[in-house]
């Protein structure tokens, strides 16, 4: 085996046991990202696309080659078989299309876990940041609900002082809405019983001012009955003088007539 043969079966079986090793159920996601983040890693990184697409290459040229022997030899050998040449000859054609097709496998397998070891880092970076994301949301939601938690219980704690809050001042207003009722009774009752007194005093009063009042009435009816039996006898006594003035009218008149008759004679 050549050299550039044995490096690429070196890296071929370089690649299994690296992909074996990333299979290995017990070192999880999280832990690779962990060896990846290492600072040797990190400047191997910003080789590592011109690495891997050089790798690219080389493999797809040397599988190329080995193409192009598998089908020389083939060729060589049908070509020797139909001639009937040297048995030694045809024993050298078959070794060198065994070779051939050795390194044709070798070259492809190596190219195509090549690919899968890429895909397969790209998987566990995007798993890894994917669950420390998820671990993140774990936190966070935890966190969430521990300040929920305490949110409801600093709102019950805060209703219940709320409550007995209210309950207080509810006693607090009925027992002042009590002392002001019974202050204002007691208000009341004064006034109404102040009210009583200047009503009595008023009703002395005005019984001192009717009794005032009747007793005019009285003495004015009195002086009125005066003046009327007044009158009356003044009236009688009017009548009398008139008859008497009458009469004496009468008895004048006839007093004279005597006379003149008496003169006459």
């Amino acid at each position: 085996m050549t050299f550039q043969w044995t490096a690429v079966a070196t890296f071929l079986y370089t690649e299994i046991g690296v992909i074996l090793l990333l299979c290995v159920p017990f070192i999880s996601p999280l832990r690779w990202q962990k060896i990846f983040m290492i600072p040797l890693w990190n400047k191997i990184a910003n080789y590592w696309n011109k690495a891997f697409l050089t790798i690219i290459v080389l493999l797809i040229v040397l599988f190329l080659d080995a193409i192009r022997e598998v089908k020389k030899y083939s060729t060589a050998q049908g070509t020797e078989k139909a001639a009937n040449i040297n048995p030694n000859a045809y024993d050298h054609i078959q070794m060198k299309l065994f070779r051939s097709q050795r390194n044709l496998y070798i070259s492809g397998f190596s190219l195509f876990l090549w690919l899968v070891l890429r895909r397969t880092v790209t998987l566990i970076t995007q798993l890894a940041k994917e669950m420390g994301i998820q671990v993140a949301m774990e936190i966070q939601v935890a966190n969430t609900n521990e300040a929920a938690r305490k949110y409801m219980e600093e709102n019950e704690k805060l209703q219940q002082d709320i409550i007995g809050s209210t309950e207080l001042e509810c006693m607090e207003d009925l027992q002042g809405t009590i002392a002001l009722n019974e202050k204002g009774k007691c208000e009341n009752e004064q006034a109404l019983e102040e009210d009583n007194k200047k009503l009595r005093k008023e009703t002395e009063k005005l019984k001192a001012e009717l009794k005032k009042t009747s007793n005019a009435l009285s003495k004015a009816t009195n002086e009125v009955t005066a003046v009327k039996k007044q009158s009356e006898g003044l009236k009688r006594e009017y009548d009398r003088l008139m008859k008497e003035h009458e009469r004496l009218q009468v008895g004048g008149c006839g007093s004279l007539h005597e006379q003149n008759v008496l003169k006459l004679y």
